[in-house]
């Protein structure tokens, strides 16, 4: 894929971030992510959201989050080459950022604790395939305590506010004690240019409250890395990629 030229620029931004981070052990490791994007480049981000109708109803444990009418509370947009060329192109650096390799290499190097914790010594020759996503929550999505699936080894979600007005709508985490009763440990902070990532596993309990009316979007990147180290994942993860081009396509001819 032919790199923009301020791919560089942004690759090395990230990294920074990513190795700064903060690390935090509880109720579970994870990063917290600060100043991810350039402040001209977060800013171009923005400025240039999706048209509405470009966004679709999520798939999976998202599916069933819906208004009374209907509605999806959770739409996205993959930023992925064969959906970013019909978006804005700043999503084209965002995606070509988000999918190098450094990237990915950086955050299991500061995530290897809990990638060793779940897969082993073998961790570190492991393949990872990341999917970077544009969702966008509103009033009404919640999304109920979960650790997420055993196909992915590393979530990131970033956080793409313009400020900090309803900076009490960041991600929970919760600790699971041992008679299943959920503690509400810690919340992200749902600030500009700002996020958090762990290496899934069976304890990585976290969800979300239902979105009041205060909430116009909520506008963040999930940035999944699954894993890609036999040959039925990487049949899994292509075909699912496939698929999503093919519903894209559906819905940008209108069937």
């Amino acid at each position: 894929m032919r790199r923009a030229p301020d791919t560089d620029r942004l690759i090395g931004h990230v990294l920074e971030s990513v190795e700064r981070a903060a690390e935090s052990r509880e109720p579970f490791a994870h990063l917290r992510l600060t100043d991810v994007f350039p402040a001209d480049v977060y800013a171009n981000m923005l400025d240039c959201m999706p048209d509405p109708a470009a966004y679709r109803g999520m798939s999976g444990r998202s599916k069933s989050a819906r208004r009374d009418d209907g509605t999806p509370t959770r739409t996205k947009v993959d930023l992925l080459p064969e959906a970013t060329r019909f978006i804005p192109e700043v999503w084209t650096l965002v995606s070509q950022a988000l999918c190098d390799e450094a990237v990915g290499a950086a955050f299991a190097r500061r995530l290897a604790p809990g990638l060793e914790k779940r897969f082993g010594a073998s961790y570190a020759s492991m393949r990872f395939y990341p999917i970077p996503t544009l969702t966008r929550d509103i009033t009404g999505y919640r999304i109920g305590i979960h650790p997420d699936t055993g196909r992915k080894a590393i979530t990131v979600q970033l956080y793409l506010p313009r400020d900090r007005s309803v900076s009490h709508i960041g991600t929970q985490f919760y600790r699971r004690h041992p008679e299943g009763r959920f503690e509400d440990v810690d919340r992200m902070e749902f600030a500009p240019n700002t996020g958090y990532a762990f290496a899934v596993g069976s304890d990585t309990w976290h969800g979300l409250d239902t979105l009041g009316p205060e909430v116009r979007t909520r506008d963040t990147i999930l940035l999944t890395y699954f894993v890609d180290n036999s040959v039925g994942d990487k049949v899994y993860n292509r075909g699912k990629r496939f698929g999503n081009f093919l519903r894209n396509g559906v819905k940008r001819i209108g069937i």
